[in-house]
């Protein structure tokens, strides 16, 4: 059975942006893993940084199981999401257990530097699984099945220096938006970190306008989560697409528009 996971920086990340595509590969038959690379331990204006990370795995596991996702733990704390060869390998001995065909991970241009260097951690530990001579750790063998890299929106669907971004391709998450919203209200702890941090207000409605927005894009699609291929040199052929290949009909590819980015 083909697998696929996704690798973001922290709880809460993949219900945010990732998790409508990973229901719609489940629906499909796949086995879906998830990875919070940060323990979320800085997430919280009211409790200790030690009952926050743990608050946020309990959260995460609910998370995971109200998707039918296998959970994987996090390695590091908030704020330390670092580019090193420790959380290169850690997360490389991941994607060679699961051995997946899809990666998703968030953009390479974002917000914070959390969720850039995790996508470029998926990047580098997925290129080493299936080097021969690379040591995972735990030790695992490679693998050499071909997987395909997709970077998620960023959030606000613009870089950090407000330039609008637009996909390679969208996924309509209607059919599976209220499972992904359940998934994410298993957070609860981030309702009065958002409000107070970032503004947000509602979590669940800040998702919930990400995902029409997106949507309104495609002018298809109620709800929609958009993705770009990573280069596919050392990772398959450059002809790769399985969520288009899969899930067909619930894809459609984007138009560039003038000024815009791809991610």
């Amino acid at each position: 059975m083909p697998s696929a996971i996704a690798i973001a920086a922290h709880p809460d990340d993949i219900e945010f942006v990732m998790g409508g595509t990973l229901l719609q590969l489940k629906d499909a038959g796949w086995d879906i893993h998830v990875m919070n690379v940060s323990n979320g331990n800085m997430g919280s204006t009211v409790m200790t940084a030690a009952r926050t990370a743990a608050t946020r795995r309990k959260e995460a596991q609910a998370g995971a199981k109200v998707m039918g996702a296998q959970w994987h733990a996090p390695i590091c704390s908030d704020l330390c999401v670092f580019y090193t060869e420790g959380n290169i390998r850690k997360i490389c001995s991941v994607i060679r257990k699961v051995n997946p065909s899809v990666i998703l991970t968030h953009a390479l241009s974002d917000y914070m530097e959390d969720h850039m260097i995790t996508a470029r951690l998926a990047v580098t530990a997925a290129f080493a699984r299936g080097v021969p001579n690379y040591r995972s750790t735990p030790q695992r063998k490679p693998v050499l099945e071909p997987c395909v890299i997709y970077h998620a929106m960023p959030h606000g669907q613009c870089t950090p220096l407000r330039e609008p971004v637009t996909p390679e391709l969208y996924v309509d998450t209607t059919s599976v938006h209220a499972l992904k919203r359940e998934a994410l209200a298993c957070h609860a702890s981030q309702k009065e970190w958002l409000d107070k941090t970032q503004g947000q207000e509602s979590y669940l409605n800040t998702m919930d306008g990400f995902s029409l927005a997106i949507g309104k894009r495609t002018g298809k699609f109620r709800h929609a989560e958009g993705w770009t291929r990573h280069l596919h040199y050392g990772f398959g052929s450059e002809s790769d697409d399985p969520l288009r290949t899969i899930l067909k009909n619930k894809c459609v590819r984007s138009a560039r528009r003038p000024g815009e980015q791809r991610i």
